[in-house]
């Protein structure tokens, strides 16, 4: 078995730890949307989420709720254009800001996903989170060992599916 550098490193290489965490669950959670038909990428989820809560958005402010560059504000909101689920017009206030808003089905999208799968993984990422405790080394190593033990399209999928868990 070959050495996991990044872990060994510590926080030498603490972002990169980070983001291969991140990709591990926007990966998993990916494969459980594709599982249920739902016509969305993980990473699309938050810039959802963001429209959902706040109303209309310039990609500004999209970037800043979600914590991304404006950049990639930009290209988040012209993948979601193309798959119909905002839509996006010029500002009748200031003709050079657009806002994006949730089209008919983006609303129908976020509906279901709040009602059937955001509340299944997010209670399926507290349960891989709920026992951690020490360092944040130490905490890393066990979410990577507790997805690698249960990878969490698994913990969702033994979640009870008349009822998401809340």
């Amino acid at each position: 078995m070959v050495d996991d550098v990044v872990r060994e490193l510590g926080y030498l290489t603490l972002g990169s730890r980070f983001r291969r965490i991140g990709e591990r669950l926007q990966s998993e959670v990916q494969q459980v949307l594709d599982e249920l038909g739902l016509p969305v990428q993980s990473s699309q989820l938050p810039a959802l989420a963001a429209v959902d809560r706040l109303g209309p958005l310039t990609v500004g402010e999209l970037a800043e709720a979600v914590g991304i560059t404006q950049p990639g504000a930009t290209r988040l909101m012209t993948q979601l254009s193309e798959s119909g689920l905002v839509d996006v017009r010029q500002s009748s206030e200031d003709q050079r800001r657009r806002l994006i808003s949730l089209t008919d089905k983006g609303r129908q999208l976020v509906e279901t996903s709040k009602r059937d799968v955001w509340p299944r993984i997010d209670t399926a990422v507290a349960e891989i989170c709920a026992d951690l405790t020490g360092p944040l080394l130490e905490q890393l190593t066990a979410i990577e060992h507790h997805l690698e033990a249960t990878p969490l399209h698994r913990r969702i999928a033994r979640q009870p599916h008349d009822q998401p868990s809340a």
